[in-house]
């Protein structure tokens, strides 16, 4: 379970009264709510606020279902299926409606008075917006505030006492938290202002009430399904949550309290232990390929010969391509890698011989060549007709498939790499035939090869190719580094060894 699975699960805990004990001594729920009733009627009667026309009660019956009664129609309903759970004698569902006052600031009042020259970092009182709701906690706005004349006109939308504060737009629709009330703050859009009508609702269960998994799917259930998902202040005013004893509220808000610090420092340590696992995996898997290329991994076995054979065929191989044109002739340019008798490697090109450094001494079966010896990347081949998009997004799964009529073809199986963006040096197996996207190039792999074995070389590459590309408005692959990488050719049963091998491993770690 991670840390917020078990916030989570804490927070549920606590709203259905298993997180701390009852007692049959502490004034019911029923009686607090209606002294909020009472409360309610009387701010109603001096008009502080207005009459409100969807004011209920919800009672259990006694055919233990729970009902809904409308005061000003007297309309009765049954709410059964709004109940997500039982809850302990001497609580009570209630409608936040009911027991807050819910209010914003109007569009229009924004619009009109929150102009460019009203707000100012040096005025006194600061705007709250919903970036300055986070789950749980309040963070006031240090750059934006208004003047005390322009609060005082708009006095509906000021905060002036401890309250709840919910985001009712947006990103973080549904994020809950309270205003301490420090000093004075005013609401500017996407923020509803939820006040208690009287002290009888302690004001940190609310919160509590209204972060958990259930006051979250209750504003997951009724946020507005549109582009931008909002909640209107009537949806605010319908949500249910469930009310304890007084005191029991206060009981539960300090063992949450003492509680959810804790929950919060075993998630940082465990974020920084799946931290240090996945940087562990993904050391482990480059230390797997490192060893595989330079021939460690698995034991060389004498009656497998030696690369010199798989040489010929390679270079067989290529001057067929380039014959048939599926190559271009500039790859029968083959480099020669050797050691010398002293122990050096050299690099012989047409003539001209040099000594040059390899970052890997390799098994003496193996022969050494440029990546570009054994690979190529190539455009594909050019098709009209529908056809699949093979797009980056699409390959990781975080699109739908998009529908092309002409492009370069790839079929199931082959390999194709991105030469252009962040992520240069990627190589995916195409799942499906289709298009590829504009982003990649075909990879051309000696069919003398296993191919496994040369994917697993440039998975070992890929942080240096992703950190090698060349352009500044679109970066691309670094073609000339990635041709040019050394890479160690064992022989062909050796290669399907080391691949097994890598396979092995890889499973192992995940």
């Amino acid at each position: 379970m991670n840390g917020k699975q078990l916030k989570n699960s804490i927070l549920q805990w606590a709203i259905q009264g298993k997180l701390v004990p009852q007692d049959p001594n502490d004034e019911p729920a029923s009686v607090l709510l209606e002294r909020i009733r009472a409360e309610k009627a009387k701010l109603v009667k001096e008009k502080k606020i207005k009459k409100d026309k969807n004011e209920s009660i919800i009672y259990r019956g006694d055919d233990n279902s729970y009902y809904e009664k409308f005061i000003a129609t007297g309309e009765v309903k049954c709410i059964d299926e709004e109940i997500p759970f039982e809850i302990p004698n001497g609580w009570e569902w209630e409608r936040v409606g009911n027991i807050f006052f819910v209010t914003k600031l109007a569009g229009f009042e924004y619009t009109k008075f929150f102009t460019k020259e009203a707000i100012s970092a040096f005025n006194p009182i600061p705007i709250v917006r919903a970036q300055n709701v986070r789950m749980g906690f309040f963070e006031e706005n240090k750059n934006e505030a208004i003047s005390e004349m322009l609060s005082n006109q708009l006095k509906r939308s000021a905060l002036n006492k401890k309250c709840l504060l919910m985001t009712f737009i947006g990103a973080g629709i549904g994020d809950t938290c309270i205003f301490p009330a420090e000093r004075k703050n005013h609401l500017a859009p996407n923020v509803a202002k939820i006040e208690p009508l009287d002290d009888s609702i302690f004001l940190d269960y609310a919160v509590f009430a209204l972060m958990s998994p259930c006051g979250q799917r209750g504003v997951n259930a009724i946020k507005k399904s549109t582009a931008q998902p909002s909640l209107s202040m009537e949806t605010i005013r319908k949500l249910l949550i469930p009310i304890p004893p007084f005191k029991e509220q206060k009981c539960i808000s300090l063992k949450l309290s003492e509680v959810l610090p804790l929950v919060e420092k075993y998630s940082k340590v465990q974020k920084v232990q799946n931290q240090i696992n996945d940087e562990i995996n993904i050391l482990l898997s480059k230390s797997i390929l490192q060893e595989a290329i330079r021939g460690k991994l698995v034991p060389q076995i004498a009656e497998e010969g030696t690369a010199d054979k798989l040489l010929a065929e390679i270079h067989k191989e290529k001057e067929r391509l380039v014959k048939e044109g599926k190559l271009k002739k500039a790859i029968l340019t083959d480099s020669v890698i050797y050691k010398g008798d002293d122990n050096k490697y050299y690099e012989r090109i047409n003539a001209q011989t040099v000594e040059i450094e390899l970052p890997f001494e390799y098994p003496n079966s193996w022969a050494v060549l440029r990546l570009k010896d054994i690979c190529q990347l190539i455009d594909g081949e050019k098709r009209n007709g529908k056809g699949i998009c093979l797009d980056a997004k699409y390959l990781r799964g975080k699109s739908s498939a998009t529908i092309i009529e002409k492009g370069k073809y790839v079929y199931t199986d082959d390999n194709i790499i991105l030469v252009d963006g962040e992520n240069s040096g990627e190589v995916f197996t195409v799942p499906q035939d289709g298009y590829m996207g504009s982003t990649f190039k075909q990879l051309w792999l000696s069919s003398t090869m296993w191919k496994p074995y040369i994917l697993a070389f440039i998975l070992f590459y890929k942080e240096e190719l992703r950190n090698s590309k060349r352009g500044a408005a679109i970066p691309h692959l670094n073609k000339e580094l990635f041709y040019n990488l050394p890479i160690g050719i064992p022989p062909y049963q050796e290669q399907q060894r080391i691949a097994e091998r890598i396979n092995e491993l890889s499973q192992l770690l995940k």
